[in-house]
């Protein structure tokens, strides 16, 4: 597939890489020439400088012959701009990141299809999406609902004190079969282990499960977690994401006693007029004497979500080191995810990885009908049809050679739902849930 990429940014960077990594012939558009040396020197694509919001730009990028294009600027109006202009000279499908929220309004006056725009795209929302189901679910690092919510792919932390510390999975799995779960992948001291059932648990593992929803508490339990409920909450910083995920927390029907500090007046008094369940705060959330003040150490948990990353980072130390039961601190920049388990932080956000997962996903429509990846490892997770060429059919999974770098966590059949173990068998048409290493993502379309 032939693809434009306008901006060379963080998303913009990250969303050639794997594209090119999956042999897409990518172009990337930026009128940047430092951001465009660092794509030339990292990544396999072409590059042309100039203005995404010029026709003849556009033009030289070779906008005429491209399958997509992905406007992910830093700028809203050059964006849709581009995106115009791209459908005008014939690109088929048009992926545009926009903040402005009045666009994706259902009563907008503009609808974004007549802008030329056929997928539009929030980060921050997304973000704060993400922020919301981890508070709501206390204990885990990364959520991601599969299936109707019907199922779960969960990152734990296995503590300490858990009863699998030092067990093989499959001995786990057996002691534990009340519970249908999968293990599809452990995180361990920065390194990506796709897991089988001879490979043990270890304490501060960061373990990723499939579970069915119904059966998340009694794994939690099971990893060492006790009983983790919040009630109050702070939210240092009212940016756009701290705005939308008091929003929604506000929306629950949960009563959770929010607190959000704001250094900037106006925007504090605005979010204290639209949201009168909230205590907003002016001041500067990054100031460590304002937190204990406020009384961040009576807190459940704490989010940081300024726009200076490494104060959120810092913001969260602090809190964990007061005993907070949860902390949440939004990044910017891929290398501080893996940080985040090693330093004693509860969860990462990554505010461009959730826009370049979307955006990834769309890209990735037909047979893949889901593409996410997961804060803290080097995998996948995909949700693929199984063809009817498909190599693995009507054989129970424990006899097939599965490719190293690849897990099959689950199967949807009919609309049932069905944890993954050795004796399952995967039929023409079933859905089947999976995590794969980057290098192994090829080998699935190969299996299906």
């Amino acid at each position: 597939m032939k693809i434009l990429i306008a901006g060379a940014g963080e998303i913009g960077f990250e969303l050639s890489k794997v594209l090119s990594e999956e042999q897409h012939d990518v172009t990337v558009v930026d009128e940047r020439q430092r951001c465009l040396q660092r794509v030339t020197e990292h990544l396999d694509v072409l590059t042309v400088e100039g203005n995404a919001s010029s026709p003849q730009t556009l033009v030289e990028a070779g906008a005429e012959k491209a399958d997509m294009m992905v406007a992910v600027t830093s700028v809203d109006e050059v964006n849709i701009i581009a995106s115009m202009m791209a459908k005008r000279l014939g690109v088929k499908m048009v992926i545009a990141r926009v903040r402005n929220p009045e666009l994706s309004k259902p009563d907008s006056p503009i609808t974004p299809s007549e802008l030329g725009i056929d997928l539009l795209i929030h980060p921050e929302e997304s973000a704060a999406n993400e922020i919301h189901q981890l508070i709501k679910r206390a204990s885990a690092s990364d959520i991601v609902s599969l299936a109707g919510e019907r199922l779960q792919m969960i990152g734990l932390r296995i503590e300490k004190e858990s009863e699998i510390v030092d067990k093989y999975i499959a001995d786990v799995a057996a002691e534990l079969e009340h519970i249908p779960f999968r293990v599809v992948a452990i995180s361990r001291r920065g390194r990506t282990i796709i897991p089988r059932g001879k490979n043990k648990f270890m304490a501060l593992d960061h373990a990723f499960f499939v579970v069915k929803t119904e059966h998340i508490k009694e794994l939690v339990h099971a990893t060492g977690h006790r009983n983790l409920t919040l009630r109050k909450i702070m939210i240092a910083g009212g940016s756009e994401v701290g705005r939308l995920v008091a929003r929604k927390l506000c929306e629950d029907k949960q009563k959770w006693e929010i607190k959000l500090i704001e250094p900037n007046e106006d925007i504090a008094t605005d979010i204290a007029h639209k949201n009168r369940d909230i205590l907003v705060l002016h001041g500067n959330p990054t100031d460590p004497n304002l937190l204990i003040t406020e009384g961040v150490q009576e807190m459940d948990a704490f989010i940081s979500v300024t726009d200076d990353e490494e104060s959120n980072i810092i913001s969260c130390l602090m809190a964990k080191h007061l005993d907070v039961k949860k902390t949440v601190a939004l990044v910017s920049k891929s290398q501080y995810v893996p940080l985040s388990q090693t330093i004693g932080i509860d969860a990462i956000v990554n505010v461009k990885a959730a826009a370049t997962d979307e955006i990834h996903r769309q890209i990735r429509q037909g047979l893949l009908l889901t593409v996410k990846a997961l804060s803290g490892i080097k995998a996948e997770i995909i949700e693929v049809i199984a063809g009817k060429s498909c190599s693995i059919l009507d054989k129970p999974i424990h006899t097939l050679k599965i490719p190293e770098g690849i897990v099959i966590g689950a199967i949807i059949r009919d609309d049932e739902v069905e944890v993954a173990t050795g004796d399952s068998i995967i039929r023409t048409d079933d859905h089947v849930i999976l995590l794969a290493l980057p290098q192994a993502i090829e080998k699935v379309d190969e299996m299906f």
